[in-house]
């Protein structure tokens, strides 16, 4: 049973003879706004998630190089009919709409690619927000892609391997290395989107040894309030952009970055 402290709602208490017992009934109004509440924890999901390796304790991160986040080269299959996409690396299938054709044969379809500057923006509005952390240094993206440009041998920006050669380099504890996995822009305006805003990407903080001490990941893609009842009421009950989605996910990635502290504004 629920004490009238723990439920949360205002309901009328009846003491049974037994007085260590309390039965709470429940007015239609409230038991309307108990379904509500419900309904929005039920459906909003999680859309970032994030994991700290065991091994963070034994390190002191006390400078951290921001490699420039790359993005995914492999096209996102996009169905034309109900305007979904094929399910990225990282992204929950719980998060994603999938659609079965009614036969073997498949509808036209096309392939969207990520943007290429879709790097370039989630790399910016982590920056930005980095140096307003205390307690850290930060290395600028420009300082990461050079170190990254001298090196004798090839890597991929997204590999560990590049981290820790960026780390070393730079003289820095550890690397933030990432990629967009997807981009995809609103077709429509903010009262009315087909297909909505998608984004997704994910990051890692690799230590100079090659650690990895942090990950987070971001998926989203915009749905109607009957869906998303949180998420569309905190944004405004509009349809919004993809960098708009992209700052919600930084924001939100950032705060359980176990690196620094949010400084005071």
């Amino acid at each position: 049973m629920h004490s009238r402290q723990g439920f949360g709602v205002r309901g009328e208490v009846i003491k049974i003879r037994n007085k260590r017992t309390v039965a709470l009934r429940l007015t239609p109004h409230v038991l309307t706004m108990t379904v509500l509440v419900l309904a929005v924890v039920g459906c909003s999901g999680s859309k970032v998630t994030t994991k700290a390796s065991a091994e963070l304790p034994r390190y002191q991160i006390r400078t951290i190089a921001l490699v420039p986040f790359t993005t995914l080269a492999t096209p996102q299959v996009r169905d034309v009919v109900d305007q979904t996409f094929s399910a990225p690396p990282g992204a929950r299938r719980s998060d994603m709409a999938i659609s079965v054709p009614p036969n073997t044969e498949q509808p036209f379809r096309q392939t969207v690619t990520v943007p290429t500057g879709a790097g370039d923006i989630v790399t910016q509005l982590l920056w930005s927000r980095l140096m307003a952390r205390q307690g850290m240094t930060v290395l600028s993206p420009g300082e990461a892609a050079k170190a990254l440009a001298s090196s004798a041998t090839p890597q991929s920006p997204t590999g560990q391997l590049s981290a820790v050669t960026v780390a070393k380099q730079l003289k820095a504890d550890a690397s933030l290395i990432g990629q967009v996995l997807v981009y995809q822009e609103r077709v429509g305006g903010r009262f009315g989107a087909s297909p909505p805003a998608t984004v997704g990407f994910e990051a890692k903080v690799v230590a100079a040894d090659g650690q990895v001490l942090w990950e987070g990941n971001y998926y989203e893609k915009q749905r109607p309030m009957t869906e998303d009842f949180m998420g569309f009421i905190q944004r405004h009950g509009v349809f919004v952009t993809a960098e708009e989605l992209a700052i919600y996910g930084v924001d939100h990635m950032l705060l359980e970055f176990p690196f620094g502290t949010v400084g005071e504004h």
